[in-house]
């Protein structure tokens, strides 16, 4: 033990030996201490230790090697010696310590290495460090090559220190040589002059500059080019080529190239670029002509003329890089000739067809003019050019019009107005404005400069500003130039935030009100509460709960605790706030077990009720102190975390944010567990997205991000870094100051997260306080200017006092007459700021002292006093504003400096102060007058410059603006003409605030002449004025100030408060600009320094990114259908679905975002969705148009692994179908079945936020997608592998069906619950209980049948399944409509009824209609009834029959509501003004307008007016208005038919939904008039010619029966044909179809269907004569047929392909001689000559075959050739016929067949006898066998529809074929089969009469809003219609149970039939229902 510490007693350097490592690591320390305390580097003392330092470098125990690094770097920074140990040491270092892991070894290292490069050995180590790079140990490399870097700039920075110490001005020469003796005496004449050659140098003549390619010698390239070079270049194979050409590439990297023949090598470049069809190799022959061009200058020039034209049309391609390469090789090739050599070959090319050609032409011109001047650019060559770019200007392609415009505006730069104007004398004014705006924008070559361009020789960008890079040669400006034409519009996005006109808008949602108003009315009432005793809290507590819940909170048995809980919920739910005992409750729930609770049910419901109690009480911060420890132990939990978060989030908006987050953040970081902290991170990153940024205390948030930062635990990094991006939102860059000083690697990625939220403006606040108001905001005079006491954002962030920095010392420094002295000093200061990030506004006598150095002569400091006035700007925020005076206007006076890079510095630092000042206090005073007044031509420029900027974007001004106008007009008058320009281009913005009068009135003090000239251009200025900025709705706060960056601006105020949040789209920070900004405002506000690639980025991205493509997606559609493409259908996506994809998106994207959007980066990906998302609302036409292709490229992103972009996928998502919505836009089943199964799969995500946005995105597909199509896809999600997505889709399937009920259950509810009953005996728990949720969901819906439906089930899952139900407690009760938070966008759309009730006339043809139509095809949808309302038919079935009318059980509701007349809901079409409620006091000409909009082109303008009428049409007392306008509102009824005919349903653009609307509409209109008998006989003949001519055509419109609702409007028509039929006066109607009937068989082109059509309508009417013939006028029919018959003799009939027409003929005139009989002769009075009428002689041989007939008076041709049985046959047969058919009416299986077959029999047989046979029979068997005879009649006669069908039997009856049985409001009976509504009415009699009421018949007609959603559906239109369903089930019973043989469900083919019943008054049916539950009394 003892030899262990012998080595204590050694001397330091022995101990540095010692073999021990402790002894070393002692020995290294003290040998570190004595190096610190040596203070002579010349000691003996460093001797020691000379041989020991390479042994400190390469110690073999890493920790001793840390601390010997740390020895030895000291040593060698140090020790007079040390560079005797260079090669050694460096050596050790390369070897040992950059292979070591730990980075702070490393770091030692290379400052090793750097210390001895700074005592002058950098020899040496740069020879151990380039034999490190030949090492095998790649870190070892690395570090050298890191160490050289550093090496590099180390002495680059002692270069550039040397160089700022050189005079700016450019060296002279001291001595000269003989041959330059002119030149010394002209210099001494200069200096006699009094030239100064420090501060006047610049001024005067500047000496030649020495150009480098002189000095450079010249390369020969042509003898070394390869031997095969003419071969390969011509080569076929494009890799031979491209060696050839590679070859010439690296010869022409020469900058100098010696002269000779270059002809042949320049034809064969020439040839590649103009006919290879390699892109690649054509850029790569470009830049070898560009290298030539360079390397030979002006020698190059005698080949210029042959390649000019080659490259100009080589711009047709459009690859960037290719472009790229052409431009520079153009450019290049200029210099080497001039303009005028190759302007033939420019202007031939400028006619060229491509737009691309002719755009790079106009930017080559554009660039060539900018190395002109006025000499080398005569008007002889001008002229052409400007003819040729003219017309241009007007040029259709717009990116076209943008380059000539450069083009011109260069030249206007480069000759002047006086020399272009002649050429411009007819562009208009507008054209000719952009004209001058691209001119001010223009930088020459030659010095000459406009606006406000990058200064070249600026040392660092400003801040906030993109910058050109410093060094600038020509090419640079090339660049520049050639990226982009005009300004660069990002910049004002990426400057600090100011008045609204740079940055953005206030956030929508109110973003942050500014000033002490806001804080007041941010200001709410704390609840304050003591801590009360347990004791106290558990009597409150116990005082609301129940006694069993107190008792089992501590239960042993988790299923106690669990109902427990159930317990405590419910009763939460229902206290009151004032009564709820917040702090007593949450003690109760945090009482043993508390948050320790181990069952995940029961802490996820324990938390759940704390959100609750937060929520529904008054929650103090005492209340949550007790429960937030407890919240954020649980928020890391996999089970309970949503709902811990869940509950933070409420208590957070109880107790407001900026607390909550406090204490939620230091206890998570007061505790070990990463998880925990981590996902409080993520939290509090939503909840500051959800509350807005205000009133968070930034500083105590960002000491924790940095605990976070150094976390080991990478979720908890990733964690801080998304807050950080979140912060960055609120904050912008500033916040990037406190993280300076992290690694690299960490900082790198905090880069990465804030340049994604680059351009995002922070979300409106959904949550917090919303009670403030700001009514009271004073704007004040300048609305613009930020309040006292702003509460921006940046003021939450601490700032420093540097008061005590500014000391006397450092002032007098500032001040001192040695320039270097005064840069020291300005240096601190900037250091001082620097590191104080934000500073207090208290800065000493910083201030005076900075001033003086405004005026240094020493340019260099006053650029660097400016760079420090903005990074005071920057530091101090809006308190800066009380600098202004004394600092600021000393500013702008720095704009008169006659240097340009000066004053760009100082109008960068005007800029940044406005930012955060405003203008109001700029504007104040006589400051800003004096400045103006100075006669400085460049500070008048700029000054004016200025306020031409910030004026429009101001709402009001100080008054003292008016104090400047005397100096603008002089302005006007200056003699420089740029000041002059500068003047013109303000005085509009003057005018905009002072107004015209004040302007004209202040040239009184003029002179005569000057007055007239300035009162001209006030009348000029006068029509250009722009109006002032609108202020902020006064529901949004007042916008921000500019304190800080726009996107600072505190997003504070709710989004409920925000008018534009919902009323308007999100303003577009890109583009946020002040309203009514001129061109010319526009011009100076895009003068920010431009930076290459974003100018690029910004050409690329103009315009539309989704491109409209008629019928692209039919098309696409029809491709897939017809297995041209791949169907959208995989398991994971193949490259050839990818690029299948690429290639459709390739027509109709944007080409910049398809790259961006298929990138191999997905930061990429993330920037597309964010672009899609701003285009979203703008470009609607589009998205729809691409929906198919955005759909499936967002199912591509599903696949990603990466979350951010699945996020912002979901994100986009949801947007999408929300605008989808709103456009009432229906997805097809392509759109579809390509998108939602993928949908599906991410609904089994892990992570809970995109479950959740998956659940919400698939909630808001039901509004564009029916309900019941969407249950499958999510059914097939049941059946996957992922039991968290099985489970979410059993959860999906239960929403459904609690929203829409089980008509969404597909294929029917039997085989879907009992697919869904699978699952309950599921390994997995969540799927069980999801599964068990979903069929309890569907018992409260439907009671016990559920059980049948799912069918036999497991003992166990059976079990499970009843105490699942027992459990839920609930009663089967109505369908619950979802709680509006729970699913805003749910539909609740109970029944069919209950939707029409709803919806107006607009909204019907909505999505709902089709879940409506999918109930049609099941019977048990029509079911679907709320339990309150359904009857108990067991216990009517039992009942005696005695008249007891005893009723079942009805769970007893107020009815009142129900029994009130329903009414119609407004439309939501605005209506066309007069409205009709004015009928009666208006005048006839307000019906004639309506009916005029009806036959509209407009279909909004025409449905309108349809809607109109009807509402008048239901009112019997405003019906009769309409009388007198029948046939006029026919005939625009018809010619709207026409129109939709010919027009609409042509029109492929229009949705076919409008046209099914009109159509509704329109068929709803003859319904509700033909209805109204008086109203209907108005009708004329020849209009309802047209009418019928109308409605038979619509029939008969293939077109229509394809679309989706077709077949309903097609029966709807029907119905309507017989109405008109039974309705019209019976004359005109007959006569019309006579007519029309003539007319069809006459045109050519008529379909043999239409004429069949027409037969039939006329069969309809031989039907109805018997009732009619008396009010027929005869003869005037008689003519008609008369006419047909001479136009038709029998001849020409017979020869008609079809035998119908001359049987309808026959049929007709049989039926009339029948009918009348003899006297049927006496009306043939009309016609004219009897005797030839054909007519006469057919009617006396029918008379005469009628007289001769005896016996059947049945009629042959009505029949239609039926067959019959013989009247001769024997009686007995007749007899066995009728008893069979009775046999079988008796019996209970045939009894339907057996009445229609009677009915049968009546019909052929009208005088059959079957009295016999009912003789025996009951009273009862009578009454019902003539009421099933009258229902069958009812049935087939007065509801059918006319048969479309080519086809007819010869067996036809004059009648109509009956329509499908298919109806939604029929009611299966317990056959499965269908009852039609007639059946029921006729049973309904019975029932009345047995409980002693009448049968008095009301007749009404279905209101236009039933006609609109189902035509032919009219019986489901009202509650009443439910009560009639049920009384007739009631009867039914009834009849069952007395005649048990007979069949309770005897029905017939129930057409769609309108019983009569169905609009029964609705105060007899509450007085039967009265008296029937009085009986049961």
């Amino acid at each position: 033990m003892g030899d262990d510490s012998e080595w204590l007693k050694l001397p330091v350097d022995q101990k540095c030996e010692h073999k021990l490592w402790k002894a070393r690591l002692s020995g290294y320390e003290e040998a570190l201490k004595i190096f610190q305390k040596i203070k002579d580097e010349k000691s003996p003392e460093w001797s020691k230790f000379l041989g020991l330092i390479k042994k400190f470098v390469t110690d073999s125990n890493a920790v001793v090697q840390l601390k010997g690094l740390e020895a030895a770097l000291v040593y060698v920074e140090n020790a007079h010696v040390a560079g005797k140990t260079t090669g050694e040491v460096v050596s050790g270092v390369v070897s040992k310590v950059f292979n070591q892991p730990k980075a702070k070894a490393k770091e030692l290292g290379i400052e090793i290495c750097l210390m001895y490069i700074e005592i002058e050995k950098g020899e040496a180590v740069q020879e151990e460090l380039l034999k490190g790079l030949d090492n095998k140990n790649p870190k070892i490399i690395v570090a050298c090559v890191e160490t050289l870097r550093k090496a590099l700039s180390l002495q680059l920075k002692e270069l550039e220190e040397e160089w700022v110490k050189l005079p700016t001005s450019a060296p002279r020469p001291t001595r000269f040589l003989r041959s330059q003796q002119e030149l010394e005496a002209k210099l001494e004449q200069q200096q006699s002059a009094g030239g100064d050659a420090e501060g006047g140098g610049d001024d005067g003549d500047e000496v030649p500059q020495i150009d480098a390619y002189e000095l450079l010698e010249a390369v020969e390239i042509l003898s070394k080019l390869p031997k095969d070079f003419y071969d390969k270049i011509e080569a076929k194979k494009w890799q031979e080529r491209k060696e050839a050409l590679e070859a010439v590439e690296v010869l022409v990297k020469n900058p100098k190239l010696e002269a000779g023949d270059y002809a042949d090598l320049v034809k064969a470049l020439k040839k590649v670029v103009g006919k290879d069809t390699n892109v690649m190799l054509v850029a790569l022959a470009a830049k070898c002509l560009t290298g030539l061009a360079v390397g030979l200058r002006k020698k190059f020039g005698q080949y210029a003329g042959h390649v000019v034209p080659t490259i100009l049309e080589k711009f047709k391609e459009k690859k960037p890089q290719v472009v790229q390469a052409l431009q520079e090789a153009i450019d290049a090739i200029f210099l080497t000739t001039t303009l005028q050599n190759i302007s033939e070959d420019v202007l031939a090319v400028m006619d060229n067809k491509n737009p691309t050609i002719k755009q790079q032409t106009s930017l080559f011109i554009a660039r060539s003019f900018r190395h002109c001047t006025a000499s080398t650019l005569p008007k002889s060559l001008l002229k052409p050019f400007c003819a040729a770019l003219l017309k241009h200007i007007n040029d259709s392609a717009p990116e076209v019009r943008d380059a000539a415009f450069e083009a011109l505006g260069t030249a206007l730069k480069v000759v002047g107005e006086k020399a272009v104007n002649p050429f411009l004398a007819d562009v208009d004014k507008l054209k000719l404005d952009k004209i001058k705006e691209c001119s001010e924008k223009v930088e020459l070559i030659h010095g000459k400069k406009a606006g406000l361009a990058a200064d070249k020789k600026e040392f660092k960008p400003l801040p906030g500003r993109t910058a050109a890079s410093g060094a600038a040669g020509d090419k640079d400006t090339k660049d520049i130039s050639a990226s982009k034409p005009g300004p660069l519009k990002k910049a004002p996005a990426a400057k600090a935030g100011g008045p609204p006109k740079k940055g953005k808008p206030a956030v929508p949602g109110g973003a942050g009100n500014t000033g002490t108003k806001n804080k007041k009315g941010l200001e709410t009432k704390e609840i304050v509460e003591p801590e009360l005793s347990i004791e106290v809290c558990e009597e409150k507590a116990s005082a609301v709960l129940p006694p069993t819940c107190i008792q089992l909170l501590d239960s042993s048995n988790w299923k106690e605790r669990l109902a427990c809980m159930e317990e405590f919920q419910k009763a939460v739910e229902l206290m009151d706030r004032t009564e709820m005992p917040c702090q007593a409750l949450v003690r109760m729930l945090a009482k043993k077990p508390g948050w320790k609770e181990t069952n995940f049910q029961v802490m996820q419901m324990k938390l759940h009720i704390v959100a609750l109690i937060a929520q529904k009480g008054n929650f103090s911060k005492t209340s949550a102190q007790i429960v937030l420890d407890g919240l954020v132990d649980k928020i890391g939990d996999v089970k309970c975390g949503n709902n811990a978060k869940e509950a933070m989030t409420a208590i957070a908006e109880a107790c407001m944010l900026p607390w909550t987050a406090e204490q939620v953040v230091s206890m998570a970081f007061s505790q070990k567990n990463p998880k925990n902290q981590s996902e409080t991170l993520n939290w509090l990153s939503n909840a500051i997205k959800e509350f807005g940024f205000s009133g968070l205390n930034v500083k105590a948030f960002i000491s924790n991000v940095k605990t976070a930062l150094a976390a080991t635990n990478p979720a908890v990094r990733t964690a801080a870094i998304t807050l950080l991006g979140v912060m960055y939102l609120y904050v912008g860059p500033s916040l990037r100051m406190f993280f300076e000083d992290e690694k690299p690697a960490l900082l790198s990625q905090i880069d990465a997260e804030f340049e994604k939220m680059q351009g995002q403006s922070p979300p409106a606040p959904t949550r917090g306080i919303s009670k403030h108001s700001t009514s009271g905001t004073d704007e004040g005079e300048d609305g613009d200017e930020p309040d006292d006491g702003s509460n921006d954002v940046v003021d939450l962030l601490p700032r420093t006092e540097i008061s005590d920095k500014i000391t006397s010392e450092l002032v007098s420094k500032i001040g001192d007459k040695n320039w270097k002295i005064r840069k020291e000093g300005l240096d601190e200061v900037a250091g001082i700021i620097n590191e104080a990030k934000f500073i207090q506004p208290n800065i000493g006598e910083l201030p005076t002292a900075l001033k003086g150095r405004l005026n240094d002569s020493n340019k260099i400091l006053v650029q660097q006093t400016l760079n420090i006035l903005q990074q005071l700007a920057v530091a101090m925020g809006p308190n800066i504003k009380q600098h202004v005076k004394n600092l600021g206007i000393p500013i702008i006076t720095v704009l008169g400096d006659s240097k340009n890079n000066v004053r760009a510095a100082a109008l960068a630092t005007v800029n940044a102060w406005a930012e955060q000042t405003g203008m109001k206090e700029w504007l104040e005073g006589e400051d800003l007058s004096e400045e103006l007044k100075k006669e400085n031509p460049f500070l008048r420029q700029e000054l004016l410059g200025w306020l031409a900027e910030k004026l429009p974007t101001l709402r009001s001004t100080p008054t003292d603006l008016i104090l400047c106008v005397p100096h603008l007009y002089s302005c006007l008058e200056d003699r420089n003409g740029d000041v002059r320009k500068k003047a013109q281009d303000a005085l509009p913005f003057f005018m905009m605030h002072l107004g015209y009068e004040k302007m004209a009135k202040a040239t009184g003090k003029l002179k005569p002449t000057s007055k007239d000239q300035v009162l001209a251009m006030l009348e000029k200025a006068k029509a250009n004025m722009p109006a002032k900025p609108a202020p902020p709705a006064k529901a949004t706060s007042k916008p921000m100030g500019g304190s800080a960056p726009a996107k600072f601006q505190p997003a504070s105020a709710p989004a409920e408060d925000s008018i534009s949040s919902s009323a308007e789209p999100k303003p577009d920070p890109k583009k946020a600009k002040a309203p009514g900004l001129s061109s010319k405002a526009k011009s100076a506000q895009g003068k920010k320094v431009p930076s290459k690639t974003s100018l690029k980025e910004d050409e690329d991205k103009s315009g539309p990114i989704f491109i409209v493509v008629p019928n692209g997606k039919e098309q696409r559609m029809k491709d897939e259908k017809g297995l041209k493409v791949l169907k959208w259908n995989f398991t994971t996506p193949r490259d050839e679905y990818i690029e299948q994809l690429k290639t459709q998106m390739s027509s109709c994207v944007a080409k910049w975002l398809q790259d961006e959007m298929f990138h191999s980066d997905f930061q990429h990906h993330n920037k597309a969705l964010a672009v899609m998302v701003d285009h979203l609302e703008s470009e609607k036409e589009g998205v729809i148009g691409c929906l198919d292709l955005i759909l499936k490229w967002l199912t591509l992103r599903f696949f990603d692994t990466n979350t951010s972009v699945l996020m912002k996928a979901l994100e986009y998502l949801k947007l999408l179908f929300t605008l989808l919505s709103e456009e009432e836009y229906h997805l097809t089943e392509s759109e579809a079945s390509s998108f939602i199964p993928y949908l599906v799969v991410k609904v089994g995500e892990p992570k809970d936020v995109i479950r959740k946005d998956v659940r919400a995105i698939l909630n808001r597909m039901c509004l564009v997608y029916p309900a019941s199509k969407m249950f499958p896809f999510i059914m097939e999600g049941t059946k996957s592998k992922n039991s968290k997505q099985r489970a979410e889709c059993l959860e999906e399937l239960g929403c459904l069906v609690e929203s829409y009920g089980m008509n969404v259950c597909q294929p029917t509810p039997g085989k879907a619950l009992k697919e869904i009953a699978v699952h309950i005996g599921d390994r997995d728990n969540a799927v069980r209980n999801a599964a068990l949720n979903t069929i309890v969901t569907v018992y409260n819906v439907h009671g016990d049948q559920v059980f049948k439906l799912i069918g036999n089930l497991s003992e166990k899952d059976m079990s499970m399944l009843e105490e699942r139900i027992k459990r839920s407690a609930k009663r089967p009760s109505a369908a619950p409509i979802k709680q509006v938070e729970e699913k805003p966008q749910r539909a609740q759309n109970i029944s069919s009824n209950a939707n029409m009730l709803r919806k107006g006339p607009a909204e019907d043809m909505s999505s709902k209609l089709n879940q409506a139509r999918s109930m049609s095809g099941h019977p048990e949808a029509a079911q679907m009834v709320r339990r309150e309302f359904q009857l108990d038919l067991d216990e009517i079935e039992n009942d005696n029959g005695t008249v007891r009318c005893e009723m079942p059980e009805l769970v007893q509701h107020k009815l009142d509501d129900i029994f009130e007349p329903v009414l119609i809901p407004e439309p939501k079409i605005r209506a066309v003004s007069p409205h009709f409620d004015d009928m009666h006091s208006n005048t006839a000409s307000t019906i004639n307008f309506i009916i005029s909009q009806v036959a509209s082109g407009d279909i909004n303008t025409s449905i309108q007016a349809l809607t109109q009428i009807d509402e008048v049409l239901r009112q019997e007392d405003k019906a009769e208005a309409m009388s007198g306008h029948i046939d006029q509102f026919l005939i625009a009824t018809f010619m709207q038919l026409r129109l939709i005919y010919n027009t609409h349903m042509a029109d492929e653009k229009l949705e076919k939904d409008e046209i099914i609307k009109l159509y509704s509409c329109i068929i709803g209109n003859m319904i509700s008039l033909f209805q109204i008998e008086s109203l209907a006989r108005e009708a004329s003949t020849g209009v309802l010619k047209d009418l019928m001519h109308g409605l038979i055509t619509l029939m008969l419109d293939s077109r229509i029966e394809d679309l989706e609702e077709g077949q309903q409007v097609i029966r709807s028509v029907n119905l309507l044909v017989v109405k008109v039929l039974e309705k019209s006066d019976q004359t005109n109607i007959l006569s019309a179809l006579l007519v029309l009937l003539q007319d069809s068989l006459l045109a050519t082109a008529s379909s043999p269907k239409f004429s069949e059509l027409v037969m039939k309508c006329l069969w309809r009417m031989v039907r109805l004569l018997p009732d009619t013939i008396n009010s027929i006028n005869l003869d005037r029919i008689l003519l008609d047929i008369h006419i047909f018959m001479k136009v038709f003799p029998k001849e020409k009939l017979k020869q008609c392909k079809s035998e119908f027409p001359i049987r309808t003929l026959k049929t007709l005139l049989h039926t009339l001689c029948k009918l009348k009989g003899p006297k049927i002769l006496d009306h043939l009075t009309m016609i004219d000559n009897k005797n030839e009428s054909e007519l006469e002689a057919h009617l006396c041989r029918m008379m005469k075959h009628s007289m001769d007939q005896t016996g059947s008076k049945s009629d042959k041709e009505t029949e239609k050739g039926a067959s019959r049985i013989d009247e001769k046959s024997s009686k007995a047969k007749v007899n066995d016929f009728l008893a069979e058919i009775f046999k079988k009416i008796g019996s209970k299986e045939n009894t339907k067949e057996g009445l229609a077959e009677l009915y049968e029999y009546k019909k052929k047989y009208s005088d059959a006898d079957i009295e016999p046979f009912l003789k025996n029979s009951s009273q009862f068997f009578q009454s019902y066998v003539e009421r099933g005879l009258r229902v069958i009649e009812m049935e087939r006669e007065g509801k059918g529809r006319i048969s479309t069908s080519t086809g007819i039997s010869p067996q036809m009856e004059v009648t109509c074929v009956p329509t499908p049985t298919s109806t939604v409001s029929s009611i299966g009976n317990t056959n499965g089969e269908e009852v039609g509504p007639s059946v029921y009415l006729e049973r309904l009699k019975i029932l009345r009469q047995r409980c002693g009421l009448d049968n008095t018949k009301q007749d009404d007609r279905p209101p236009l809003t039933s006609l609109l959603s189902k035509p032919a559906v009219p019986t489901v239109a009202s509650s009443t219609d439910m009560l009639h369903s049920k009384l007739s089930q009631l009867r039914e019973s009834r009849e069952q149970h007395q005649h048990s043989d007979l069949d309770s469900n005897q029905t017939h083919s129930s057409g769609t039939v309108t019983s009569s019943s169905s609009t029964a008054n609705i105060d007899d049916l509450k007085k039967r229902l009265e008296r029937i539950k009085s009986s049961r009394k």
